[in-house]
């Protein structure tokens, strides 16, 4: 007993009956976080490519994977999110094992293309779960602050696992980790078969919806699901200040160490406290941040993000006034910044994103959803770069005047739309329910 109340004062979900969720959650954000920094480096420890070809590569098979979420969303409305969730682990086994044979430029797109969609899969499909993970407690802040922890935590293994393949340079040694790496994705594919949920809840349905007649006519057709996701101006704009934090999060690996080196002239030491910092700060802090979250509305809790973000991109822009000298404290203070608003963004945008949606067409919505992470990080090196070639200040002025105008976008996201009728059904659009937990929510 004395336990669980540690682990609720620390800010975490109650995991009984849900620790192979757990654990299917830390292998996948290990394998996923080992994407973003290790496919550069094991491709250029095996092939005998250049790396502006390998690099190449790389970004055509992950815009090719961009369309990914819009295709998971029927899928899931049709099978359940949980058997989404082990397609998805499968699909990155698949790819993690292609890399073996990749030794020429189309067949690194064609692996990347299916680590990427394995990926976007699965991170679209897994916030349903942890509807179904919360349903007895309903501390869905919680996980979802639980979950990004752990998605964090997985981003920073993954760039230590890259940093100790370079200075091993052994190409034996970086498939042997691949090849782990796979076998990790059929172990949470198990975990994830294997999990009875502590609690039976609407989250995941065990047949497809298209077999029980309400659902039937919203299944028909993509298109008609999606239309549906278009005609819902409240969800797009959660969607579209969504795409600012996404924005805002590729600071970390777009902009931060050229940013310091090359405009501030900073010593390079500087970037590996930042990082360093970062992830720890998430590591140790995100459940308490949550925590305190779930005292409030999620809208509100995402309002205040988005300031806090605004503010410290402006620390950022300022730093090009400081002498060199103040330039490391004010380096550390805006990322001090940064990584609070990080905190404060990742739980209510996602609870957001479940609870606004209806449940019979939830897997279209998170596809929506989705749609503005990997948007958000196609665009982001192109995008934050050519500004900083144009002027020093110029990205923070865009990031933060984003983050400015993503406030109005999110404050009233969960208060009930009025009726004609009093149900709760939308005013001229029955068909489209209320979701229970968006009550919950405004209360």
């Amino acid at each position: 007993m004395n336990g669980r109340r540690l682990l609720s004062r620390w800010g975490l979900p109650d995991v009984t009956g849900n620790g192979r969720f757990v654990g299917a959650n830390v292998l996948d954000s290990l394998g996923n976080g080992l994407v973003l920094a290790f496919t550069v480096v094991y491709f250029s420890a095996t092939t005998s490519l250049p790396l502006g070809a390998i690099g190449a590569a790389l970004s055509l098979g992950q815009l090719l994977a961009l369309p990914t979420p819009i295709v998971a969303g029927p899928l899931i409305d049709r099978l359940g999110p949980r058997k989404v969730v082990l397609a998805a682990n499968v699909i990155s086994a698949a790819g993690f094992t292609g890399f073996l044979f990749a030794d020429a430029a189309w067949k690194i797109v064609l692996v990347q293309l299916v680590v990427q969609a394995g990926s976007s899969i699965y991170w679209t499909s897994s916030r349903a779960l942890v509807m179904l993970a919360a349903a007895r407690h309903g501390d869905r802040s919680r996980w979802f602050g639980f979950i990004g922890a752990l998605r964090n935590i997985g981003a920073g293994f993954g760039s230590a696992v890259a940093s100790v393949a370079v200075a091993l340079g052994s190409g034996t040694g970086v498939r042997g980790l691949v090849l782990v790496n796979a076998l990790t994705f059929v172990v949470a594919a198990w975990l994830v078969a294997t999990w009875r949920p502590g609690a039976a809840t609407g989250a995941e349905r065990p047949d497809p919806p298209g077999d029980s007649g309400a659902d039937a006519d919203a299944d028909k057709t993509t298109l008609g699901g999606y239309a549906q996701v278009l005609r819902d101006g409240r969800y797009l704009r959660l969607v579209l200040a969504n795409l600012s934090f996404v924005l805002a999060a590729s600071v970390l690996p777009v902009l931060l160490a050229v940013y310091t080196t090359e405009v501030l002239g900073a010593g390079a030491w500087l970037i590996g406290v930042c990082v360093v910092g970062n992830m720890v700060l998430v590591a140790v802090a995100q459940t308490l941040v949550a925590r305190w979250a779930e005292r409030h509305r999620p809208t509100r809790v995402l309002a205040l993000a988005a300031m806090v973000n605004a503010a410290a991109f402006a620390v950022f822009a300022l730093l090009l006034a400081l002498p060199g000298p103040a330039v490391a404290v004010g380096l550390l203070t805006a990322m001090l910044i940064f990584t609070f608003a990080e905190m404060l963004s990742l739980p209510p945008s996602n609870e957001l994103s479940v609870s606004l949606a209806p449940e019979h067409i939830r897997g279209r919505y998170l596809g929506a959803f989705q749609l503005s992470w990997t948007l958000g990080n196609a665009l982001a090196p192109a995008l934050l770069t050519l500004l900083l070639s144009q002027g020093p200040a110029r990205p923070w002025v865009l990031l933060g005047g984003l983050n400015v105008l993503a406030v109005p976008l999110v404050l009233g996201l969960d208060r009930r739309p009025r009726t004609r009728t009093g149900t709760g059904a939308r005013a001229g659009n029955p068909a489209v329910p209320v979701s229970p937990s968006v009550e919950e929510a405004a209360s």
